[in-house]
């Protein structure tokens, strides 16, 4: 499966606003919200991407594949759930930790176009050959 590379930026872009907000405010409930989209990513049905592939009717001038982007999101999940359990029982600091490692990996892919998530799964493809 390939995916639109313009929807993954968009979809960070939409992410670290998310997980800004979050650590301002210090909104469970946003992250809770955070943690179904990154499950829904990991599923192949973000709704940010929904939401981008409603505002933008070009064509994609290339494709990626969909493995190393849906493993970031798995990688999202991870930390927003763990961002979760420190709200949820009041230690702050793996709350904070948590969501804000999220938000740097996020930021990284809307600014720079650096997926962490997607260079980890490539990193753990060659250490692993016999996982392709």
């Amino acid at each position: 499966m390939q995916v639109d590379p313009r929807a993954l930026r968009f979809s960070a872009a939409l992410t670290t606003v998310v997980l800004a907000l979050v650590l301002v405010t210090g909104s469970t409930w946003l992250l809770g919200a955070q943690t179904v989209v990154f499950a829904l990513g990991l599923l192949g049905a973000s709704p940010y991407g929904m939401i981008f592939k409603g505002i933008v009717k070009s064509p994609p001038p290339e494709l990626e594949d969909a493995a190393p982007p849906r493993f970031a999101q798995g990688v999202g999940l991870v930390f927003a759930l763990v961002g979760l359990v420190g709200y949820v029982t009041q230690i702050t600091p793996l709350a904070l930790g948590a969501t804000a490692a999220a938000l740097f990996a996020a930021f990284l892919n809307a600014a720079f176009g650096f997926c962490l998530g997607c260079e980890m799964f490539l990193i753990i493809r060659r250490i692993f050959p016999a996982a392709n």
